[in-house]
């Protein structure tokens, strides 16, 4: 579905932690701040796999990079989904990530323990953040799978031992 658009995007300006009240431009960087369900459920419906990229365009035209992790919860938030899965290159999210030990927090921290136990890597931080917040709105499940895992997404999801690590609320 080329030129379909199915999000829009705005520029993020971050706070300027050394002048409280300005905010710093750091170039073609944005956020999606709205999410366009037509095009994605027509692809869907005809059988094709959408998929989500870092590039989104703003109403202006101009087209910011921003964090897929992120744009990608913000589509299964407003498609209602039942599962957001992410694929990256760790087998599910990780108490330490050099012993390859994984996270594993108790269940009434599901969606927040490594959250708040401040144990997230910098490439975690908009997954996990992503994750809760779609765990919040609705979605049921968030998964982190291992995507050199030959079928990862199949052995997570039907199977009970799965491969990665599985948020609920």
């Amino acid at each position: 579905m080329p030129g379909r658009t199915f999000s829009s995007a705005a520029k993020l300006w971050l706070d300027d932690k050394e002048n409280p009240g300005r905010k710093l431009d750091i170039g073609y960087v944005g956020e999606v701040v709205g999410v366009n369900t037509a095009p994605l459920k027509e692809c869907i419906w005809s059988g094709f796999t959408p998929v989500i990229s870092r590039q989104h365009a703003a109403k202006t035209g101009k087209i910011y990079n921003c964090n897929a992790d992120v744009a990608a919860a913000q589509v299964a938030i407003a498609l209602n989904a039942k599962r957001l899965v992410f694929m990256s290159d760790v087998p599910g999210l990780m108490r330490n990530r050099k012993t390859r030990t994984r996270s594993s927090p108790p269940a009434n921290q599901r969606g927040g323990g490594t959250q708040t136990s401040g144990r997230r890597g910098q490439g975690m931080i908009p997954k996990v953040d992503s994750a809760v917040a779609a765990i919040k709105t609705g979605v049921e499940k968030v998964s982190f799978v291992d995507g050199r895992i030959p079928h990862a997404v199949l052995l997570e999801i039907f199977t009970d031992a799965g491969v990665g690590t599985e948020v609920v609320l």
